[in-house]
């Protein structure tokens, strides 16, 4: 066989070799520590509490989405609507990030050897906030994500898509399709009730989902949760379930990259809530015995 041939077989033969996945992750409360809605509402001069307020409202009416009640007051509340692009791009940059994101990306890219994770943030934060503030990380633009279009007077004139609820399953999917990769292959993470939606999707499909909060919409789905203020535990779970690495190598790897794992506590937990049974409660569970 020409050794040119041989060169390219060999070549071809190691790209086969690379197991690719999809690593999709929520943004607010993911990958920051705080929510991009009180962030923007204190930059617009809003009390926090009335924004709560109107997101609380709008979740009880079911009016939205479920993590677009922003999106909305950005297009429909007189106090938001005074929302200009800049102030956006602002919010991006002020939203404390959680540590490492960076290195995060360059691991999930080419740090872990024979394995590539495509890295994309699904969020229904708007574009701007979400662009803004990987500036200080290296992650890849989201596929889909929210579309903000504004008039030249710099006002939010429409949304053309966004990103939250039943719509990352859709984000979901259409990445899935275009990197041609298999559903099993897709790991998502998310802390909140907004993910629920893509969380039963990949667990239907025998994907990964990681929750990062121990908020009970999501502990109860995600088959693992890490809670950590460092953006590289969402590793924990890829390294040992689709990597097959044991703790003392997961050690390790963390320690090649500078990082002592300082703590690492398995707590299992159940949700449970007890209240006293009626009398008529009793007589019946006696009943059926």
């Amino acid at each position: 066989m020409p050794f040119p041939v041989l060169m390219n077989l060999m070549c071809h033969m190691s790209e086969k070799l690379i197991k690719r996945y999809l690593f999709a992750s929520d943004f607010d409360q993911t990958l920051s520590f705080n929510d991009s809605g009180y962030v923007l509402s204190e930059l617009l001069g809003i009390p926090p509490e009335e924004f709560e307020r109107k997101s609380s409202g709008m979740a009880k009416l079911h009016l939205v989405q479920q993590g677009a009640e922003l999106a909305y007051l950005l297009l429909h509340d007189p106090h938001f609507r005074r929302c200009r692009r800049e102030h956006l791009h602002q919010v991006g940059k002020r939203i404390p990030l959680k540590e490492n994101i960076q290195l995060l990306y360059q691991i999930l890219d080419s740090g872990i050897d024979g394995y590539h994770f495509d890295f994309f943030v699904l969020s229904a934060a708007p574009v701007e906030i979400v662009r803004s503030a990987p500036r200080r990380y290296c992650a890849r633009q989201p596929h889909l994500r929210n579309r903000v279009p504004v008039h030249s007077a710099g006002e939010i004139e429409t949304i053309l898509r966004t990103a939250a609820g039943y719509g990352k399953v859709a984000c979901l999917d259409q990445l899935q399709a275009e990197l041609q990769i298999g559903p099993d292959h897709v790991i998502f993470a998310g802390d909140g009730s907004s993910d629920v939606h893509a969380m039963l999707h990949v667990n239907g499909r025998d994907g990964l989902t990681i929750a990062v909060s121990e908020s009970p919409h999501v502990t109860q789905i995600a088959k693992r949760t890490v809670i950590s203020s460092n953006a590289l535990a969402m590793l924990l779970p890829i390294l040992e379930k689709i990597v097959g690495w044991e703790p003392a190598q997961i050690r390790d790897f963390f320690e090649s990259h500078g990082l002592l794992v300082q703590e690492w506590a398995r707590v299992r937990t159940d949700w449970l809530t007890l209240r006293p049974a009626s009398s008529a409660e009793i007589a019946r569970s006696v009943g059926a015995e």
